[in-house]
């Protein structure tokens, strides 16, 4: 009874995750109709796993919930009216309903010539008969073929339609795009459960090739049991051991510049920050798996370690500087999984994986820079999965219970001098000549997660019903701000720069060699040196009813809802109508066609950032509450406004000139100056909303057409149509009043700062407002809000052609994407232009692609050996025009400042809306060329016993070195995407893709 009821009470908090079914068609081959009531069986000798069943009157058995590993044989034991039958090998990732044939022939009819007949065994190139799910999928065998870089799964999805490299807006942000959009609102699984980073988004832990079984990306039309991302889901399965040892020790390099050839730009290492001279990068590691108890109980470990050798150069010549600074990154990954079988009927499986990476800033610049070693600091991100599944299998149904908790550490900038000041050093002329001591800045990121998901399936005469409920917890914690220690600003005379240069100490200068009697020309603290955060508690449930209703038509309803806490913000209730129908249906035109298509609401995630960043810069300052409630006055906010649930003691600096006379590394401390707070005047802050946050939704429409060409082939076109509302993007309650810029706008026109400060609701004037008639300082010049009010479309058409090899000696895949992608806001940052005029950023998206060709091909010219070729052709990407400050033209007009409307935005990253364009342009309103790529591997394995073996590899990247200035994952600051002028006049080239680039590998297989 007590188990009855633990598991009554799990089925009430949990879920989202599949099971693994495999319904098998017995046909006869002479009629082509089904034959019932004959016994089947399900084997897989690697776990010693035997199923029977008995054929229903429509000719299927359903196998239930079974054993994700590779190598199942389905097999007929033959009798008076059959002949015996052998289906081929058959491999289950996670999350996956398969369906298969097995054809028989009567004894009557057997020749030599017809013996044995296996139709629709489980390679890539299959048909989905069951649903208009629009996955696709890279098993272990096509990733190890695949020209991969640094053994990152990531890079090897490029390959798949409606998928392709992402312009994002930090370093670490995520390398993929799906349907055109930003990368942070992919969702990621590792076997179903949650993988996802919270605060932004991406990826917790990095799974490394060797403990990848298979990948499988859904772009559209996906189950209920799939919520929290209207972008794709990308979920890896991962590798089991069997009754059979077996494993691989491995060695990669890229031996760098001495073999690459040369470039003027800079790469990215794999984390996706910036490297170019003495690049090098090793990895090791090694797998093993096997049984712990033949037949029960086995196991499966992988370590991966990688180690990037980077250097920099460090050059400031008023010190007499120039040294090459070495820095190294180091990425270990390790992973465990046991899976234990109680009975035919129960078994669990245990996950761990832990991820450590950490990323060195040692100082210098990629082309020269004066930030010297003793401010050098590391970003570490620090994962730890630990996953709990249980199955339960009866005659008619499947429970499957599971718990995950999850720990990710974001310490953006891990200083090795963590109680030192920052000292910028300006030389007599004021010129900045050493940057010293400290990052400057902290952000330290803390996430617990707890998930729990239960699901319960039950077979019911032609429907399987489904029934599942989710519950992910996520405490978050930051410490963030400005330097707790304060950052100094010092002018060195020209005595104390000749000391300094005299006494030679190159890249081991530090704050301790600066004269303490040096001019401080500028001081900043951070007041508020705190950690802080919140619980995020996601509640999800789903029902569907797959219904088989006849041989042609397959329907699938189904019905989901999600509920985030964070969507109540700074108000009073919470987002609760999230409710989204899902429909499609798949009807079989013959046994070799099918039609699909469907409609859904699929719901998004809400990023902690959103909450975080309102928590962060905000203050609770009498002055800054007086603004928020003249916000309320003027109906910029609602009357239903509480101020103190949108206001917060957040993170706030106090900032000093040269007229105050701070000396030397004795600047007064934040506790000394808390009673300043209050009256400190800011550029920009933030409230948490008072309307609270919508999730982001999209209605996504599908139709396809699947045709088996034959057991190896497969030709499939899908149509998809996205269109998303309430994305996130941020309002300026402050908005200085609306300026025109238009195309024959000139230097002459532009309002100055002061100008658009009086035209604010709340006038900006010397750092100060005026409010009920009192003049006060602590108010902020812009007051941003997160608001879900963005807007989306994406329309694709794909066309895709995949042969396997089979028994021959070539396999390839074709496919061809064509797409449009707009939108009016790219992230949770963006604003628009001009005074929240989000109607005019309605524009082609940044990772919007047009056209994109991708093509694979392995050859297998003679045992053991072969060649893979992949080649990959897009589009250019949009260009954002923003106004000219440095081409001189004749034509064109060269503006002294990017910010023409004299709003205050013109900083930071171009393309969330924080500068104006160039006169006369949209958003987006340019193209980059478009881009060319072809990847070459080439791979022999020498036997060298029965159960042994040594891979050599050689991986050539961009083998043709051809000079890609679109289509990579890069980061919009350092893009191309970004270019000054209107269209027409110049193309300053800032970054490319790699050129040709080398990897060998080798591996000892066991």
């Amino acid at each position: 009874m007590k188990k009855i009821i633990s598991i009554l009470c799990l089925l009430c908090i949990s879920a989202v995750m599949a099971q693994e079914d495999l319904e098998v068609s017995v046909i006869n081959f002479s009629t082509g109709l089904p034959v019932n009531n004959v016994e089947i069986t399900l084997v897989n000798q690697n776990i010693s796993y035997k199923n029977i069943k008995t054929t229903n009157n429509s000719g299927k058995v359903l196998f239930n919930s079974i054993p994700v590993i590779n190598n199942y044989q389905i097999v007929f034991e033959g009798n008076n009216m059959y002949a015996a039958q052998v289906s081929e090998r058959i491999d289950v990732r996670s999350n996956q309903e398969l369906t298969a044939q097995l054809w028989l022939l009567p004894v009557e009819q057997q020749t030599e010539d017809l013996q044995e007949i296996i139709i629709n065994s489980n390679t890539g190139a299959k048909i989905n008969r069951t649903s208009a799910e629009v996955a696709f999928e890279l098993k272990k065998a096509e990733l190890e073929a695949l020209p991969v870089e640094g053994r990152d799964i990531t890079r090897a999805l490029f390959r798949l339609p409606n998928v392709a490299q992402a312009t994002g807006f930090f370093s670490e942000a995520p390398n993929v795009s799906i349907n055109g959009g930003n990368g942070l609102f992919t969702s990621y699984l590792i076997d179903g459960l949650d993988n996802n980073e919270r605060f932004l988004g991406g990826q917790k832990f990095a799974i490394p090739v060797g403990f990848t079984k298979d990948i499988t990306v859904l772009t559209n039309n996906y189950s209920a049991e799939f919520g929290l991302s209207n972008n794709g889901v990308i979920n890896v399965t991962t590798k089991s051991g069997s009754n059979n040892f077996t494993g691989e020790v491995f060695f990669v390099t890229r031996p760098g510049s001495i073999i690459d050839a040369s470039s003027p730009f800079a790469q990215q290492d794999l984390s996706g920050n910036q490297v170019q001279d003495g690049f090098m990068r090793f990895q090791q590691g090694f797998s093993l798996g096997g049984p712990i108890v033949k037949n029960k109980t086995f196991f499966f470990v992988n370590a991966e370690y990688t180690r990037d050798t980077k250097d920099n150069l460090l050059n400031s010549e008023a010190l007499n500087v120039n040294e090459t600074v070495t820095g190294h990154n180091n990425f270990s990954y390790f992973s465990g999984k046991i899976d234990h079988n109680w009975s035919q009927n129960f078994r669990s499986s245990l996950r761990a994986n832990v991820g450590l990476v950490a990323i060195e800033r040692q100082g210098g610049g990629l082309e020269g820079g004066v930030t010297f070693p003793s401010a050098g600091n590391f970003q570490d991100r620090k994962s730890f999965n630990l996953a709990f599944k249980n199955d339960i299998i009866g005659n008619k149904f499947s429970f499957q219970s599971n718990i995950q908790y999850a720990r990710f550490r974001w310490n953006y900038a891990r200083s090795e001098t963590n109680n030192s000041p920052q000292v910028t050093v300006l030389d007599p002329n004021e010129t900045t000549i050493a940057v010293l001591g400290n990052p400057g800045f902290v952000f330290d990121e803390l996430e617990k997660t707890l998930q729990i998901q239960q699901k319960l399936k039950y077979y019911f005469k032609n429907h399987t019903l489904k029934a599942g409920a989710g519950f992910i917890s996520s405490n978050h914690s930051l410490f963030g701000g400005g330097n707790p220690n304060g950052n100094y600003t010092v002018r060195l005379n020209a005595n104390e720069l000749a000391n300094i240069q005299n006494a030679n100490l190159g890249a081991n200068l530090s704050i301790n060699d600066i004269p303490s009697d040096v001019a401080v020309t500028a001081y900043a603290v951070e007041l508020s040196p705190q950690s802080f955060g919140k619980t995020q508690n996601i509640y999800s449930m789903y029902f569907e009813d797959e219904w088989a209703l006849n041989d042609k038509w397959n329907l699938t309803f189904g019905l989901r809802y999600d509920y985030d806490n964070l969507s109540v913000g700074g108000g009073t209730k919470g987002d609760t109508d999230n409710v989204a129908p899902r429909f499609n249906f798949n009807y079989a035109l013959s046994d070799n066609e099918s039609i699909r298509g469907g409609y859904g609401i699929f719901y998004d995630k809400i990023n902690y950032a959103i909450y975080s960043d309102a928590l962060q810069s905000n203050t609770t300052g009498n002055d800054y509450k007086l603004q928020i409630e003249e916000f309320v006055n003027l109906g910029i906010l609602p009357e239903s406004t509480n101020v103190d649930k949108v206001v917060f003691n957040g993170n706030l600096s106090a900032a000093f000139v040269e007229a105050d006379n701070i000396t030397y590394l004795n600047g007064p401390t934040s506790a000394s100056l808390q009673n300043n707070r209050a009256g400190v005047f800011s550029n920009e802050r933030r409230i948490l909303n008072p309307n609270g946050y919508q999730n982001p939704y999209t209605h996504q429409l599908t139709l396809g057409y699947q045709w088996q060409i034959n057991n190896n082939s497969l030709f499939y076109v899908d149509v998809v149509h996205n269109w998303s509302r309430d994305l996130f993007r941020l309002r300026n309650l402050n908005a200085a009043a609306p300026f025109t810029v238009g195309a024959n706008f000139t230097q002459t026109d532009v309002r100055t700062p002061q100008e658009a400060d009086l035209s604010r609701p709340i006038p900006i004037e010397n750092s100060s407002a005026t409010i009920n008639g009192e003049r006060i300082t602590g108010v902020s010049r812009n007051v941003v809000v997160t608001e879900s009010g963005g807007r989306s479309r994406y329309t694709a058409l794909s066309l895709n052609y995949q042969k396997d090899r089979g028994d021959g000696i070539l396999g390839y895949r074709l496919n061809y994407t064509l797409s449009s992608s707009k939108n009016n806001t790219e992230d949770i940052n963006f604003r628009a232009m001009d005074s929240n005029n989000f109607d005019a950023e309605y524009a082609h998206a940044i990772n919007d692609r047009t056209h994109l060709i991708n093509g694979i091909a392995s050859v297998y010219p003679i045992e053991n050996l072969s060649f893979t070729m992949a080649a990959l052709v897009q589009s250019g990407q949009p260009i954002n025009r923003i106004p000219n400050t440095s081409i001189d033209s004749a034509n064109f007009e060269r503006f002294t400042t990017r910010d023409l409307n004299g709003d205050g935005a013109s900083f930071g990253d171009a393309y969330v809306g924080n500068s104006d364009r160039s006169p006369g342009e949209g958003r987006n309103s340019d193209r980059l060329p478009w881009s060319y790529t072809l990847d070459f591997s080439a791979q022999y394995r020498f036997k060298l016993s029965e159960k042994t073996k040594l891979e050599l590899r050689a991986d050539v990247f961009n083998a043709l070195n051809t000079v890609n200035l679109s289509g990579y994952s890069n980061n919009a600051t350092q893009s191309n995407q970004i270019q000054e002028g209107p269209s027409g006049s110049g193309f300053v080239s800032r970054n490319a893709a790699p050129p040709r680039q080398f990897q060998f590998s080798a591996r000892y297989l066991f």
